[in-house]
């Protein structure tokens, strides 16, 4: 009978959101199975938390470089098989790098690192361990967004004109950051956040979206960042036009200060043919809209889906699935690379670095009087 794989996890605690939601979509198909961690530096909760998780306590370290080293001592049978990073920004590169060098594959927390140049280190110490590195870009594991990109990749709308993505919260259009929530005073400290607060918080995502799904590279950016809550040190709104390769164009929205949204995550691609729409808060609905029949409503688990789609679905026609599901996508695919077992798409290498370039354009962009920056340095525009 076949054996989960092995998962050591980095931060994460006790009360924080995406450690658990990383453990829940691991665990979802049977392919993972948490089986050491070093939750937090605060030592008495980081044992609460191996202890609630119910892990040998001999396994839950006081760091990560008592993991790797411990892990790595272990039988091959038995020790860690990844590393899921699951810590703020600033923490990303290292940690990944020392788990690469050590021979462990990682699943790493979005955005890959804090600057491009990190990246491209992550990259090297892949390139050179042998080992896979998987990133959390959520949303792309949703069945749907895959059927929307096959649909494209097929050349059901045509050559592609337009790409809007936007993707708009408002859980810090009040400084609750000043006021001591954790999850939002780490995102707003350059420290730990990185050159970019709502930038690199949401606007990454909405980005490798529309880049993924159209098939699209975007060339350039023409951007601006604006800081609504005064005393702020990073941006919470985020304006982009993107220009793309073979002519297409594109607009780029992000918000943390939409007072009233949630997490209202959209994108619309149109062809010459026709167009598409997703909605993270209505995942399981595609929209296609035709120029010269009528409009088509795609449901998951519904007829007229690729065998690609319907792959990532677990349940029958009108039983929903969601986040966790879109996340678990990912964490499967993973697996399947890892075992050996085919090629599964999930977000790696290559999507962590067309982030970033995508980061540092729009603020070098929103810092100058240029119209126009190139997302990869040195290429005209």
């Amino acid at each position: 009978m076949r054996q989960p794989l092995r998962l050591g996890m980095v931060g994460g605690g006790e009360g924080a959101f995406i450690g658990a939601v990383h453990r829940m979509a691991a665990a979802l198909d049977g392919d993972w199975r948490l089986t050491a961690g070093a939750f937090s530096t605060d030592a008495r909760r980081n044992t609460r938390t191996g202890e609630q998780l119910g892990l040998d306590p001999a396994r839950v370290y006081g760091s990560i470089d008592a993991m790797l080293a411990a892990e790595r001592a272990l039988p091959a049978e038995a020790r860690i098989d990844a590393l899921a990073i699951v810590t703020p920004n600033h923490l990303h590169a290292p940690m990944a790098i020392a788990a690469l060098e050590a021979g462990f594959h990682v699943f790493c927390e979005k955005p890959m690192a804090m600057s491009v140049a990190e990246a491209e280190a992550i990259a090297a110490a892949a390139e050179a361990s042998g080992r896979r590195f998987a990133l959390a870009f959520t949303y792309s594991g949703y069945a749907l967004v895959e059927e929307a990109r096959a649909r494209i990749a097929r050349g059901d709308l045509g050559a592609i004109r337009l790409v809007q993505v936007e993707y708009l919260q408002g859980w810090l259009s009040a400084p609750i950051d000043e006021a001591g929530n954790k999850q939002a005073e780490w995102r707003t400290d350059p420290a730990r956040a990185g050159i970019g607060g709502c930038l690199g918080d949401i606007a990454t995502h909405a980005f490798q979206l529309a880049e993924h799904v159209s098939g699209l590279r975007a060339e350039a950016v023409a951007a601006d960042l604006t800081i609504h809550v005064p005393g702020r040190r990073l941006d919470d709104d985020v304006s982009a036009l993107l220009r793309f390769d073979g002519g297409a164009r594109g607009t780029l929205k992000a918000s943390q200060v939409a007072a009233g949204e949630e997490n209202g995550l959209k994108l619309r691609i149109h062809g010459e043919r026709g167009g598409l729409g997703w909605a993270q808060m209505e995942p399981n609905t595609l929209t296609l809209r035709w120029l010269d029949r009528p409009a088509e409503i795609l449901r998951a688990g519904g007829p007229g889906l690729s065998d690609g789609a319907n792959g990532l679905l677990r349940t029958p026609a009108g039983h929903p699935e969601g986040y966790v599901e879109a996340f678990a996508n990912l964490y499967r695919g993973f697996a399947v690379a890892l075992r050996g077992e085919g090629e599964r798409w999930f977000p790696g290498v290559g999507d962590g670095l067309r982030t970033m370039k995508f980061v540092e354009a729009v603020v070098a962009n929103a810092a100058s009087d240029r119209k126009w920056t190139s997302i990869d340095p040195g290429e005209s525009v």
